[in-house]
């Protein structure tokens, strides 16, 4: 399983999930600090979940990162998140 769909598959265990896309950004990346040559080190999130909503922005980002849970988040070097 890729680390997308581990992403995706963490996530909507998580939240009410109404949209999410996650985009590997790993090749825009290629040769760079945090390369590890997997194609796998750099993602970006969309998600939009009803239990977002009341939270602060760093609230949001902490859940998320809690619900990758930490073997995970520390597997990927660059994770953009775009929450709400």
């Amino acid at each position: 399983m890729g680390k997308d769909s581990e992403i995706r598959k963490a996530l909507e265990a998580a939240f009410s999930v109404q949209s999410l896309e996650i985009v590997n950004e790993s090749h825009r990346h290629a040769g760079h600090a945090g390369d590890d040559g997997s194609g796998e080190s750099h993602f970006a999130v969309r998600l939009r979940a009803p239990e977002l909503a009341a939270m602060s922005r760093v609230e949001r980002h902490r859940a998320v990162h809690r619900a990758l849970g930490p073997d995970l988040v520390a597997s990927i070097h660059a994770l953009a998140l775009d929450l709400g």
